[in-house]
């Protein structure tokens, strides 16, 4: 792509981008193969056109870069699932949450039968630290498993 096509606004395959109100159009060109597994998928998730499927691609390619990056405001949740009979397990888990009090929005916890628990943690602040503080939480010895879910703040999404 020239710069001079650019500023004429053509799109990569020579055709003119229109802008429609806030939207821009633009061409994509993919190979056959490719393009049939995206329509099969975005089916299968019950988007209504591809446009929808893009825009959410490219939102999760943005927070996924805003979380590599390290520095951003950020938001994610921390799932927790651990037996509340291992020795003094709860009070670690505790203590850690209440030393990271200023980035934990709030808590949810279940008990799942007589010996299970389940805690949902909403984290917020910079990416990096709330990775650190879920990896810590997830790594205390007795916790059986863990996953943390990372996104971005709304306002940084178009």
């Amino acid at each position: 792509m020239t710069a001079l096509a650019l500023a004429r606004g053509l799109g990569e395959n020579g055709a003119p981008e229109v802008a429609v109100g806030t939207l821009t159009r633009f061409g994509v060109s993919l190979d056959d193969d490719l393009l049939d597994r995206f329509d099969r998928m975005i089916e299968r998730k019950g988007y209504t056109n591809r446009s929808e499927a893009l825009r959410d691609l490219i939102r999760e390619a943005l927070v996924r870069d805003q979380w590599d990056i390290g520095t951003t405001e950020a938001v994610g949740t921390l799932t927790l699932v651990y037996n509340h009979e291992v020795r003094e397990l709860a009070d670690k888990l505790t203590d850690l949450q209440h030393a990271h009090y200023h980035s934990i929005v709030s808590t949810l916890h279940v008990h799942l039968d007589p010996h299970h628990c389940l805690e949902v943690l909403v984290l917020r602040g910079k990416a990096a630290e709330l990775k650190a503080i879920a990896d810590r939480l997830i790594g205390t010895r007795g916790v059986k498993h863990g996953t943390f879910s990372a996104t971005a703040e709304g306002r940084l999404l178009a």
